[in-house]
Formats: structure tokens, sequence, C-alpha cells
């Protein structure tokens, strides 16, 4: 890895992880087709890269939201429950069964893309009948099933989890530490099981360690002021920015898929 790629990885991981961690994102999703696109990170290596850089950017945001205790509760054992075996599952099945991205962000965006849109409505033009949080079962099975995208293709779930947990009615301020908590410790699960299957399989497995770290050291400190600026910004901004950044990922999806 060259200094100029380093740089460029450490400033990426720092602008995208402020925008992203007071709405509960890691920002790997923004960060993979930066990685594939700039920085030329081989597939499958990409996958374990960009959990790499959930686990070193993770303490960041993760420290400041501790500091005000919104990591304890049901809702972040709920998605750890289900989002650790899927992860593994995921990796399994990138590894060896090789699905292409394609078919998974079209269909990423097809949720995305209105999810959003709604979101962002909803938030402008409340409806006078409060959505139901949905219930424990529920939660846990779509964090296996976001477990499992994010082994797969390297995403930490917030974007996916962030958006779901709000539009029924959750809070942000609720979400988004539960939601960076399940991608941390997800992320850490992830990355072994690619070192793993790395040394048994041949191929570009093994992350890219160096710019993973990079990447990594830019999205901690950027995490960090994330978390500190969540505070200071209403409900209503808050979730206009979850719902603009799961139109952003969306819109990305499909200009990739067409690609």
């Amino acid at each position: 890895m060259t200094w100029s790629a380093g740089l460029l990885g450490y400033a990426a991981g720092l602008l995208i992880a402020t925008a992203t961690a007071p709405v509960g994102v890691s920002g790997a999703v923004f960060l993979l087709p930066v990685q594939l696109s700039v920085l030329r990170v081989p597939s499958p290596a990409v996958t374990p890269t960009n959990l790499l850089f959930n686990v070193v950017a993770g303490p960041g945001a993760l420290l400041r939201y501790r500091s005000r205790g919104g990591l304890a509760g049901p809702l972040t054992r709920l998605l750890i429950a289900g989002t650790l075996p899927g992860v593994v599952i995921g990796a399994v099945i990138r590894v060896f069964a090789v699905p292409g991205p394609t078919v998974f962000r079209l269909l990423a965006a097809a949720v995305l893309l209105p999810l959003g849109s709604w979101l962002c409505l909803r938030t402008l033009r409340p409806a006078r009948r409060i959505a139901q949080p949905p219930t424990s079962r529920a939660i846990a099975a779509l964090a296996l099933i976001v477990g499992i995208v994010g082994g797969i293709y390297g995403i930490g779930g917030g974007s996916l989890l962030g958006p779901i947990l709000v539009g029924r009615g959750m809070p942000v301020a609720k979400v988004a530490p539960a939601a960076l908590a399940s991608t941390f410790l997800t992320s850490i699960v992830g990355a072994a099981t690619y070192a793993l299957l790395a040394l048994t399989t041949t191929g570009d497995i093994a992350p890219n360690w160096p710019l993973g770290l990079a990447c990594g050291l830019g999205g901690l400190c950027g995490g960090y002021l994330g978390a500190r600026l969540q505070p200071r910004l209403p409900e209503t901004a808050l979730r206009l920015l979850l719902g603009t950044l799961a139109i952003t990922v969306g819109t990305i999806y499909i200009a990739q898929a067409a690609s």
C-alpha cells in the first residue's frame, strides 16, 4: 500500500464515519465502492477488508455511546444474537458459493429506495397513527438475515437495520448504538472467519490489512465525532439523515449494478 492510498483511505473513513455514526451506520457500505473503484482492492478480499474497517472504527462511536449509557438494553442483545451466527454463514457462502453482487445490489436498492423515501416523507408529514415497534422475534430474524448479508458483502448492516427499525417507530437514539454494537462484534467474527478460510482456500480472501487499518483509523476518529454530535441533533434531523442515507445507498447500488 502506498502512502497516498493510505491517506486517501484514512480521509474516506473519517468523513464517512462522521456522517453516518449519528444514525447507527458504520459507513462500510459507502466505503465499499471507494475500495473497489478507487483503491482497487480485489474481490473477495474487499469484503474482509471492509469488515476490518468496522472492527477498527467501531470503538470510536461505541465508547462515546457507552458513556451515555446507550449500549445497555435488550435491543443490543437481540441484534448481536442474530448477526453473529449470520455473518459466519455469509462468509462461508461468499467464499464457496461466490454469489454475484448484481442481484444483491438490485434487491437492496429495491428495499432501501422506497424505505428511505417513506422515512423522509413520514418525518416531514407525520402520520396520525404511530407505528408499532417490531416484536423481539421479528428483530432477531431481521438481525440474522442482515448478518448473513454482512458476511457476504462486507457491510455492517446498520444501513439496513437502521431504516427498518426506525421506520417501524423506534427512536434513532435507541437504534443507533445497538446497530453499531452489533456491527462491531459481527465484523470481528466475520473478519476472523475470512482469515481462517484464507488458510485453506486459494485466492484473494484475506483482508488487505494495511488499507483496512488506515480506513479504520479514520473511521475511529470520525465515529467518535459523529456520536458526539448525535445529542445535538433533533430526532427529525436524524430521521431525515437516515432516510437520505438509505436513498443514497440504494442509488449507489443501482448505479453499480448498471455499470
